[in-house]
């Protein structure tokens, strides 16, 4: 196939109907998901009509909105967390180059190169190691730990952009080091901070393997819930818990994505 260069990627033959079933590919099985889960048959995959009662089921079950609370528990306490120890972190990053400025940028963002399945084991061997007790309070940590370069990377994008003359003026009409943060860079910062927490908040939310190795009794979680619920067969209540994740996840990531966006 000949190629014209000075086309853009686009107009290369054949590469609208690749796109058209990458995307088909991707997200068919999603719809499919939603659409099934209004059906009124309990055989998931048999349609026989139209009905929200699944939904409301859903919503009945007491160990399924036990399981939601544990999730929005984790999730909450692990974006605080990890919100305030990236937002230090990108801090300090911005203050300028030093010896091992690679290496530490590097650790911070490893998590999201190394497999979760990885981070998963590691993490429960070192809370064995260490003899903590698995619960939610491992769960959390270590979300906390996974969710850190999520928020990491819009702080530092939006530390990035700023203008560092900004700071030398309030130090220049002696402001200090926390005035200087609360009244000039935070004001400016906070986009990149709610987008990383939103972001983080998400990840956390819809984690499944993190929290599966390292939760203990009572830490189950929305998603090992979900997992428990499959093993004996899909059904429409599964398909509906699905669609509700879904659907939130979709509206924090879209959020988190136009917050990061305003500009200065």
């Amino acid at each position: 196939m000949k190629v014209d260069a000075s086309n853009p990627l686009w107009r290369f033959r054949g590469i609208t109907s690749t796109a058209m079933f990458f995307f088909a590919y991707l997200y068919l099985p999603i719809v499919v998901l939603i659409a099934l889960s209004f059906n009124e048959n309990r055989l998931a995959t048999i349609w026989t009509g139209f009905t929200m009662d699944w939904y409301v089921t859903a919503l009945s079950n007491d160990d399924m909105l036990r399981a939601a609370q544990n999730s929005i528990v984790v999730a909450i306490s692990a974006t605080v967390l990890a919100t305030i120890a990236a937002t230090l972190a990108a801090m300090g990053m911005s203050r300028g180059r030093f010896k091992g400025e690679a290496g530490v940028s590097a650790m911070l963002v490893l998590p999201l190169l190394v497999p979760e399945i990885v981070t998963a084991i590691a993490t429960l061997l070192f809370f064995v190691a260490l003899g903590i007790k698995l619960g939610l309070l491992t769960v959390i940590l270590a979300h906390t730990v996974f969710c850190i370069p999520f928020a990491y990377l819009p702080i530092r994008a939006r530390l990035e952009g700023m203008d560092p003359a900004l700071v030398e003026a309030a130090n220049d009409l002696y402001a200090n080091d926390w005035k200087a943060f609360r009244r000039v860079t935070l004001p400016l910062l906070w986009p990149g901070i709610l987008s990383g927490a939103m972001l983080s908040f998400i990840i956390s939310l819809d984690d499944f393997v993190i929290s599966y190795f390292v939760g203990g009794a009572g830490s189950t979680t929305l998603p090992i819930y979900i997992f428990g619920m499959i093993r004996i067969g899909i059904t429409p209540e599964v398909n509906a818990v699905s669609a509700m994740m879904l659907i939130v996840s979709i509206v924090f990531v879209s959020i988190s994505f136009m917050i990061d966006r305003i500009r200065y």
